[in-house]
C-alpha cells in the first residue's frame, strides 16, 4: 500500500532551499494543508531521540533536540530536513499516527528508524505491522564513502556482524561505502514493518545535483530538502 493512501506527505526537491525564506515555508504549509506555524520541525542532532506532537498540545513548539518526530495531530505536519541523510516517513494504516525520521550515518548507527517505530507503538498504540514506510532520496551506496571509523561505530553500537557486512562495501580506494537505503530498510523490517510496505526511492542526492540538494556535492552552499507527513483522519480522502 503506497504511503499516499494513508497519509498526506511530501518530499521536496532542489527547487526549494528551506533555510529562512518565509515564502518557501508558507508554500510547504499550503501543500500540506496546515497553518505555517503547524509545520513542526526539530533541531536535528544526529542521534535517535524522539519528539512528540500530540493532539491537543498547548504552548509554542520549541524545536526540541531530536531526530525522530511522531504525531497523532491531523492539524500538524511533522518533518525532517536533509541534504544527503535519509528522510524516512511512517504512517499507520489505521490512521492513528505518523512519524518523520532523520537518519544519516550517525542516526542509522543509533537505530533512528527503529526508534521511530517503537515511539509510534509506545505513544499511540500503533502496531508495526500496520505501518507503511517511505525512504526518500539520500546519499546512495554509489556515493556513500565513509571512513573506517564509521564501520567501527556501527560495530560498537552492537549491530550484527552480518548486518555490518551487508551495509558496507569496499571501494576501489579501499574506503568503505555505506548503503543507507538498505541499512534503514533492514532496520524498519527488524522493527516489525512488513517488507512489502517499505518503499525506497533509491535516488542518490549526490548523483542528481540538478534535482536534489547534496552536502557532499555542494558543501556549505547546499540547501535543504524536507520530508514531511501529516496524519489523515479516518474517512478523510485525498485532498
Amino acid at each position: 500500500m503506497p504511503l499516499l493512501e494513508v497519509a498526506e506527505h511530501l518530499f521536496t526537491t532542489g527547487n526549494l532551499h528551506l533555510r529562512d525564506n518565509e515564502e518557501e515555508w508558507n508554500a510547504v504549509a499550503r501543500a500540506m494543508g496546515v497553518l505555517p506555524e503547524n509545520v513542526m520541525l526539530i533541531r536535528q542532532v544526529h542521534r535517535a531521540d524522539v519528539a512528540v506532537v500530540a493532539r491537543g498540545r498547548t504552548g509554542p513548539w520549541g524545536r526540541p533536540d531530536a531526530d525522530v518526530i511522531v504525531s497523532d495531530d491531523s492539524s500538524a505536519a511533522v518533518g525532517v530536513r536533509v541534504a544527503d541523510c535519509a528522510p524516512i516517513l511512517l504512517a499507520d494504516r489505521g490512521r492513528r499516527a505518523v512519524a518523520a525520521i532523520h537518519a544519516g550515518w550517525r542516526g542509522t548507527a543509533e537505530r533512528a528508524a527503529i526508534a521511530g517505530v517503537r515511539a509510534l507503538a509506545a505513544e499511540f498504540g500503533v502496531d508495526p505491522r500496520d505501518l507503511v514506510a517511505a525512504i526518500g532520496p539520500c546519499l546512495g551506496p554509489c556515493c556513500g564513502e565513509v571512513g573506517a571509523e564509521v564501520v567501527d561505530t556501527f560495530r560498537a553500537a552492537g549491530h550484527e556482524a552480518s548486518d555490518v557486512a551487508a551495509w558496507f562495501s569496499p571501494s576501489p580506494s579501499g574506503r568503505p561505502y555505506l548503503d543507507l537505503w538498505r541499512a534503514n530498510r533492514d532496520q524498519l523490517a527488524a522493527a516489525g514493518v512488513a517488507p512489502e510496505h517499505i518503499h525506497v526511492a533509491a535516488l542518490c542526492t549526490k548523483s542528481h545535483p540538478d534535482l536534489f540538494h547534496s552536502y557532499r556535492a555542494a558543501g556549505q552552499r547546499a540547501g535543504r530538502m524536507l520530508g514531511a507527513i501529516k496524519k489523515r483522519e479516518k474517512g478523510e480522502g485525498r485532498r
